[in-house]
């Protein structure tokens, strides 16, 4: 066992294949169609993907920016050269995941136009959307920040994209803590519209 802990892909790998388990054990059981299991399916994958983005999010946020005027400056490098390039790569592609499969969520149970114009085509009758369309927004909103703003002040902070001198990598590492902690700012409501309205409303 201690072998298997050890070894990161390997925990992983056999997680994975214990969710597999888990979802053909669903899958055996499902008493309602295809397109129910396929939901199932989908929102799993949105929040997993979701714990990994807002999680890392909150790690930059709570931890990494709030301690790094501490860390003596010869340890710096550590963090900019070796842990924050990899906490970003998997920031970065689980925040497109989760966008990605939360969209074909909410196409697939049919609300994703109704949701993204907040109920417009209804004359916003629909609260509950509304709200769930809010959420989306922010989650949108928060998808565009990384990929936009984050990501690319990132890369020229941490010298990952060279050409660039002090000034501009501070001005770089600046730019990407306010659309980080931005993103910080609308996690928490979205989350509240997501966590809300699938018990009281979906």
């Amino acid at each position: 066992m201690t072998a298997l802990l050890s070894n990161f892909r390997n925990t992983i790998i056999v997680s994975s294949l214990l969710a597999l388990v888990m979802i053909y054990a669903f899958f055996a059981i499902n008493q309602g169609t295809a397109a129910d299991f396929a939901v199932a399916v989908l929102r799993f994958l949105h929040v997993f993907f979701g714990i990994l983005w807002i999680g890392l999010l909150y790690y930059f946020n709570f931890v990494q920016i709030r301690k790094m005027p501490d860390i003596p400056a010869e340890l710096k490098p550590a963090v900019s050269k070796y842990i924050a390039p990899e906490a970003l790569f998997w920031f970065r592609w689980a925040a497109l995941a989760t966008w990605v499969v939360g969209v074909f969520l909410a196409f697939h149970r049919g609300y994703l136009v109704q949701a993204f114009t907040l109920d417009a085509g209804n004359g916003f009758a629909n609260k509950g959307i509304m709200l769930l369309g809010i959420g989306m927004w922010l989650a949108t909103i928060m998808f565009i920040n990384v990929w936009g703003f984050i990501w690319p002040a990132q890369k020229i902070a941490l010298g990952i994209k060279e050409g660039f001198d002090a000034d501009q990598k501070a001005a770089a590492a600046k730019k990407a803590m306010l659309f980080s902690r931005t993103n910080t700012l609308l996690s928490i409501p979205m989350l509240v519209t997501m966590t809300m309205y699938q018990t009281i409303v979906g």
